[in-house]
């Protein structure tokens, strides 16, 4: 066993064991990314970024679907456009990084480097919105964002990371509604079904909404860990932009009026759910939508049948090409035994293994990432069944997610009861809530448990005792998040 053997067989801290530490193992050993000289920025690497195209691709297309069209904003905001509107300068001051020089000049006026882009991206729009048959705006960016920090983690929280930010303008308060529902839904439909991860929906407190916004609306996943994730928003921002920025349109009726607007985005933090929702202690387990390579082809090679088995392989590679992202591992200088560690951790969806025996019996060995299953396919049959094996993949991914939703959300009836809960187990903790942001406040500081968000389905028209003062409440989901 060379160097290199010894240094990968060096196993992933255990999940059990220190969570935190698998994540951090898992993302170097894996090559998703690197750390890079400006503390709290990464390098993504081709692998996580392969990643990052594949989602980008799958929701890209949900996006124009649904009619809106890409475009591209500037990355600097002067200071004074961010400072127009005062909860969302307020909102986004301790984490503005700024410039004050070009060159060796000193700038007369500091620009700000996008935390978000609604400043720059309604300045625009007041010049672009006059009348109502200009309505309704659907525009979106995938662009980089930078926010200063204190605590980073690789894909979860980074001083510039990358996402899509759509920015939209309608005629009435309904439309605007009416959309930033339609984008929250778009999400959900996109990450249960490309990155098989179950998420809640729901609308966020006053507390925990986007700073400037009338609504926001939110999608929460949970981690193996069973911490909470915010993967995705979607804000109504009502008029408070438009007023701001002056995003007036003549009607029908010949009046002016204020337009209404929403902003909803995602960002590279959904590759980190991805990793904690379905990893394991022997690596990454991707979800066959999004996973770089779908299949390995792996040669089990002795002396005398080298190239029989080698040949073989090249026909599987060339058979499967253009229907599964496939890749066959033809390097010599590493053993059979390393290759499946390897791959494994990599979290390929599904490994093929063949072998002189299973030349003479015509098959192939097919391994599943997701259970550890292992089945002989006859060659003949491979190009209808790798497609169907991973299209099961995927599918018991989410289940096995779903399941462990399911049994880690937890419904309490009293202050004693949340407490115990948190302490004891982990996950969703459902309980009604008065609405008042002192209860809410008081519950994060005793507990670290936040409000992650109200949901939006049938549950809320049931009423009880809010768990911290009694008086009458609403339903919310609680949780620990990161």
């Amino acid at each position: 066993m060379g160097m290199n053997e010894k240094e990968f067989v060096k196993e992933v801290t255990p999940r059990t064991e220190n969570f935190s530490q698998w994540y951090l193992d898992l993302v170097l050993k894996t090559e998703l990314m690197d750390y890079a000289p400006v503390k709290g920025c990464m390098a993504i690497r081709p692998y996580g970024f392969a990643i990052w195209e594949n989602m980008k691709e799958l929701l890209d297309r949900r996006i124009k679907e649904t009619g809106h069209q890409n475009a591209y904003f500037p990355l600097f905001i002067p200071e004074s456009l961010l400072q127009k509107e005062a909860e969302h300068v307020e909102g986004f001051a301790p984490e503005v990084a700024l410039v004050t020089h070009g060159g060796n000049e000193k700038l007369s006026e500091r620009l700000v480097v996008r935390p978000t882009s609604e400043a720059i991206i309604c300045s625009m729009y007041a010049k672009w919105v006059q009348s109502w048959r200009d309505l309704p705006l659907l525009i979106n960016q995938w662009c980089n964002v930078v926010r200063w920090e204190k605590t980073t983690r690789p894909f979860l929280r980074t001083s510039e990371f990358l996402w899509q930010e759509g920015h939209t303008v309608h005629c009435t308060e309904e439309e605007a509604e009416t959309e930033a529902l339609q984008m929250l839904g778009v999400y959900k439909d996109f990450v249960e079904s490309e990155l098989a991860v179950p998420v809640i929906s729901g609308l966020k407190t006053e507390r925990e909404k986007f700073a400037g916004a009338l609504h926001t609306y939110t999608i929460e996943a949970l981690m193996a860990d069973g911490r909470a994730l915010q993967a995705g928003t979607s804000h109504n921002l009502g008029q408070h932009f438009s007023k701001v920025f002056d995003i007036q349109y003549l009607d029908k009726d010949k009046q002016l009026k204020y337009a209404w607007q929403t902003s909803w985005g995602v960002s590279t933090r959904l590759i980190g759910a991805l990793i904690m929702v379905h990893g394991d202690d022997r690596g990454l387990r991707l979800p066959p939508q999004v996973a770089p390579l779908q299949a390995v082809i792996v040669p089990v090679i002795t002396k005398k049948k080298r190239e029989a088995v080698l040949q073989k392989c090249r026909e599987i590679l060339e058979e499967l090409t253009g229907t599964v992202r496939v890749h066959l591992d033809q390097r010599a200088e590493y053993s059979v035994g390393w290759k499946f560690n390897e791959w494994e951790m990599k979290g390929v969806p599904l490994r093929l293994e063949v072998g002189p025996r299973d030349l003479e019996q015509g098959v192939a060995l097919a391994v599943r990432r997701d259970t550890g299953e292992k089945s002989a396919i006859p060659l003949a049959d491979l190009a209808q069944q790798v497609p169907l094996f991973l299209k099961d993949i995927q599918a018991s991914l989410f289940q096995q997610a779903a399941d462990f939703l399911k049994k880690n959300t937890h419904r309490v009836h009293s202050y004693q009861e949340f407490k115990d809960v948190l302490a004891e187990k982990k996950g969703f903790v459902l309980g009604f809530w008065c609405g008042a942001a002192d209860c809410e406040e008081k519950i994060k500081d005793e507990t670290k448990a936040t409000i992650r968000c109200m949901p939006l389905e049938t549950a809320q028209k049931e009423t009880g005792p809010c768990l911290f003062c009694g008086q009458k409440g609403k339903i919310a989901y609680f949780a620990r998040a990161y």
